[in-house]
């Protein structure tokens, strides 16, 4: 099930509000929302559920496992403590951390990764001469795998940490874990940034009048704008001869489509948050506003980043090392996002270029030529070299990537194919939406200020917006989100 369809916005959703307000006991909301979560993620395949059910009790255990080898008793009201920084960490506390970032990244692995490993495993033992290494199993990537693992893995590491008392109640923890709207695309809702949520929240006619706001920004952002600019993307990266501009105009266009498909989910997300009582993190700070790679990465995919941060660069050592274990961490950590992705080379080739990138930058320092230029030309180069690296992300294969990049670089083949192709790229439809992107990623406001104080004409403008998106969805035959794959 996904927010863009009319059995999620005239059936699931009214339903879920409905009994979420009207239930007579606020105690039994989350189990409530854990029900429907659940029903949310099986809709299209029931067996998704039971990996993610197996993947929250070995959480849950390992929370109280926790707890239990800390000392700490049970408080008047029947919850559990936060583990305190006085309390010292026994080594059967690390092995349980341990165990909990094992099972999630086992279960990753396998679901993610397998069928890349055995693919390439096989090509060298055929290389050899030799038989296959491993058998061909065409595993089935669970939607949503990457996010919630990450989402689980947060928990053990943030009760460790003493960030967040674990939970006491297993049916809660499950609506922590399997809840719906940030469930199969993010944003990445780290336990100890919720943790007081899960416990008190308040509905407020303010928090679902914005979220409403949001969901509405959010719909509009994917059907109106990101749908349109994944036709631009999909016939260039389709076609067989590109003269340069085109292909820059079909890169430009995947950018428009990845940033407004994902932040779309991310404000409906964080939407139908506001309307269950949740504050979300914002996901999203106008990326390709950013004058550098690394402003970059602190404006897009902000819970991903900050995860990888926070998680796996500072527990590497981060800066603390030296100047190459700093450049080094940073390749490691970008790399293993890219490979977070997708299991591809190109994901790898796109992590490395950010890895590259963020490395350059920080060797060369503050006071370095390049941050002397004018701030409108340094926005333009990073989101030039944001492009290209998308087209790693986008292209199909490796070698698709290549030819698609020497294009950039006037390498293309062009010709009569080329001629052919901008009869389907450059209609006055696709050409106006390409132009309202270019000028809401540059020139509007974000979403979380839009919302902020919400005036009766916004409000009006969001109804507009929601009412276009819906009737614009009727017309469109398919619209998944593009981070379902991921």
């Amino acid at each position: 099930m996904v927010f863009s369809s009319h059995i999620f916005l005239f059936y699931f959703l009214p339903l879920m509000l409905a009994l979420y307000y009207a239930w007579p006991n606020p105690r039994y909301r989350l189990g409530l929302l854990a029900v429907a979560s659940y029903c949310f993620y099986a809709w299209s395949n029931p067996p998704w559920a039971l990996i993610m059910f197996a993947s929250t009790i070995i959480d849950y255990f390992c929370g109280l496992g926790l707890i239990r080898m800390s000392g700490l008793k049970k408080e008047a009201d029947g919850r559990w403590p936060v583990i305190s920084t006085a309390t010292p960490r026994t080594r059967g506390m690390l092995t349980i951390v341990i165990l909990s970032i094992s099972a999630n990244m086992a279960l990753l692995a396998f679901f993610k990764y397998y069928n890349f490993t055995e693919e390439n495993l096989n090509r060298v033992a055929e290389a050899l001469g030799g038989r296959d290494w491993l058998p061909i199993l065409n595993v089935v990537l669970p939607v949503g795998v990457s996010f919630y693992t990450f989402k689980s893995m947060s928990y053990c590491i943030d009760v460790y940490r003493g960030e967040a008392p674990p939970m006491s109640n297993f049916i809660d923890f499950n609506a922590f874990e399997a809840m719906f709207p940030d469930l199969v695309a993010g944003p990445i809702i780290r336990y100890g940034a919720i943790a007081a949520q899960m416990r008190n929240r308040t509905l407020s006619a303010e928090k679902f009048a914005r979220g409403a706001a949001f969901f509405a920004c959010g719909m509009a952002k994917k059907i109106l704008i990101a749908n349109p600019m994944g036709h631009l993307a999909d016939t260039a990266f389709a076609a067989h001869g590109l003269h340069t501009f085109d292909a820059w105009v079909g890169v430009v266009g995947y950018a428009f489509q990845i940033y407004f498909d994902f932040s779309g989910y991310s404000d409906m997300a964080i939407g139908l948050g506001l309307m269950l009582g949740f504050l979300f993190i914002n996901n999203f700070d106008a990326p390709y506003r950013a004058a550098s790679i690394t402003e970059f990465w602190r404006r897009w995919h902000i819970s991903l980043s900050t995860w990888l941060r926070d998680y796996l660069y500072i527990s590497l050592g981060g800066n603390r090392l030296g100047e190459v274990r700093t450049y080094l961490n940073l390749m490691v950590v970008m790399l293993l996002g890219g490979l977070w992705h997708g299991a591809s080379w190109n994901f790898v080739i796109w992590g490395g270029i950010q890895g590259v990138m963020l490395a350059f930058e920080r060797w060369q320092g503050k006071e370095s030529i390049y941050r002397r230029l004018p701030h409108a030309l340094r926005v333009a180069i990073t989101f030039g070299i944001v492009c290209i690296a998308w087209v790693f992300f986008r292209a199909t294969t490796l070698p698709a990537a290549g030819r698609y990049v020497n294009a950039l670089f006037g390498g293309g083949d062009g010709g009569i194919a080329s001629d052919l192709l901008r009869g389907s790229l450059y209609t006055p439809y696709h050409l106006l939406v390409l132009a309202i992107a270019a000028a809401l990623v540059w020139g509007a406001p974000q979403t979380w200020q839009f919302t902020r104080h919400l005036t009766w004409p916004r409000a009006a403008f969001c109804f507009g917006l929601l009412l276009a998106s819906v009737t614009v969805m009727w017309t469109q035959t398919s619209n998944p989100f593009l981070y379902f794959q991921f």
